[in-house]
């Protein structure tokens, strides 16, 4: 028979892998060390970039903020996956599933515009190395840093309204009597204006920034 994730007093129910206990031992093992040692790895990395002096350079700045994202990425999905391979109960509530997808998505963002920022600090270093210290100053670089570590929570949002409108919607949540038009046509016109209107906030902003330096 065909497993399916359900609903049963209003928690989602995460079937998994139910039918073969084995292999969600092995998973559990797996993903746990995987975890550990993605804790101590990035720890280190913070730790280190701290309390040597010789590596506080806005290369290492933008790492240890790489590391310390890395830290909360995998903490707002891994416990919850390991409490579900393991657990007694294979449930989530809908607010703790909106929650964890609204910082996974968060966090995915800032991810994103870090990396940018990461590689324009290497790009700064080899295409203009006499000039890197005056660009690169630290005022300059924690600027960079509240942008994408802001960036991630403002287009969260945005994200999640996107799926919404993307996706049609089960019968018993909006019906044609509730006025709701969910035809492709309608569908594919409100993505496009969705799109148009909130694209590039973040973005923006960051060009804006570096511009002016």
């Amino acid at each position: 028979m065909e497993q399916n994730n359900e609903m049963s007093g209003g928690d989602f129910i995460l079937l998994g892998f139910l039918d073969q206990p084995q292999l969600e031992v092995i998973l559990f093992v797996v993903v746990l060390i995987s975890y550990l040692l993605t804790l101590l790895g990035n720890t280190a990395i913070i730790l280190v970039s701290c309390l040597d002096s010789k590596l506080h350079t806005s290369m290492y700045f933008f790492l240890t903020n790489l590391s310390s994202l890395d830290l909360c990425f995998t903490t707002s999905i891994v416990p919850q996956l390991l409490w579900n391979l393991k657990g007694p109960a294979k449930t989530i509530t809908p607010t703790g599933c909106a929650i964890q997808l609204y910082v996974s998505l968060s966090l995915g963002s800032t991810e994103c515009v870090l990396l940018t920022i990461m590689a324009f600090d290497h790009y700064v270093a080899v295409c203009r190395p006499l000039n890197y210290t005056s660009v690169m100053h630290p005022s300059f670089c924690r600027s960079l840093a509240g942008i994408a570590w802001l960036s991630g929570p403002g287009q969260a949002p945005y994200t999640l309204l996107y799926c919404y409108n993307s996706h049609p919607q089960p019968p018993h949540i909006y019906s044609e009597e509730q006025g709701c038009d969910r035809s492709p046509e309608k569908t594919a016109e409100k993505r496009t204006k969705f799109l148009r209107k909130n694209q590039g906030n973040s973005d923006f902003l960051l060009w804006k920034l570096i511009k002016e330096t």
